[in-house]
């Protein structure tokens, strides 16, 4: 257990340290023409399938909160039947 701690801590400073081991690519060009691309896709979608899926999923669960409200305020609207 000890030695885990003990690498955790090292990997931790060796990560936040200055010295960087690999200098990333610099891609906001390649991004800039995608997305400035007429293909008559909206920007939204541009990223590809990752993009289309994020869309889709979020609609879908807006689409499924909203009927989930709209069905509590009918429900909490109707009064309750005495027994």
């Amino acid at each position: 257990m000890w030695r885990n701690v003990q690498a955790l801590c090292r990997i931790s400073q060796r990560t936040i340290s200055t010295a960087s081991r690999r200098q990333l690519d610099n891609r906001v060009s390649e991004n800039q023409k995608l997305f400035q691309e007429d293909n008559g896709l909206p920007v939204h979608l541009k990223g590809g399938a990752k993009d289309s899926m994020l869309y889709r999923t979020t609609a879908g669960l807006t689409l499924l909160g909203t009927m989930y409200a709209v069905y509590y305020l009918l429900v909490s609207s109707m009064p309750k039947k005495p027994n």
